[in-house]
């Protein structure tokens, strides 16, 4: 019998930097993890840190090496969808379906930089 892959989305295994955030009680709580693989609906991450099935998470990716001349922060959220031992004893996978797009962190300062500059050339002539 044939099993069809249900995915929407096409998987990358990429290993990047992850800084995530997520609710625990009355505060939030950061925590370090490690990609293992990246979609446009989410992503697989590695953890030593535990984040509860269902929890709302933030996150930035830091892309570096490679084809990246300089390091490049990506953001995004989503909910913990899957929580799994992971490859190492002492890790977990943690899946992530994302709620709104991965974004470039820097490019809306670079955007506001841009329109600063642009203003005070014309304003100063």
């Amino acid at each position: 019998m044939c099993t069809l892959d249900k995915r929407k989305f096409r998987r990358f295994n990429l290993e990047y930097v992850v800084s995530l955030r997520f609710p625990s009680g009355d505060a939030m709580v950061e925590a370090g993890a490690v990609t293992r693989n990246i979609s446009l609906g989410g992503l697989l991450l590695e953890s030593a840190s535990v984040i509860p099935y269902g929890a709302p998470v933030e996150f930035v990716i830091t892309l570096r090496g490679g084809l990246v001349s300089r390091p490049v922060k990506l953001t995004g959220a989503g909910q913990v969808v899957r929580v799994q031992p992971g490859e190492a004893a002492d890790k977990c996978a943690i899946a992530v379906a994302c709620s709104q797009p991965i974004t470039e962190l820097e490019f809306p300062l670079r955007a506001r930089a841009a329109e600063f500059f642009r203003f005070h050339l014309l304003a100063h002539g």
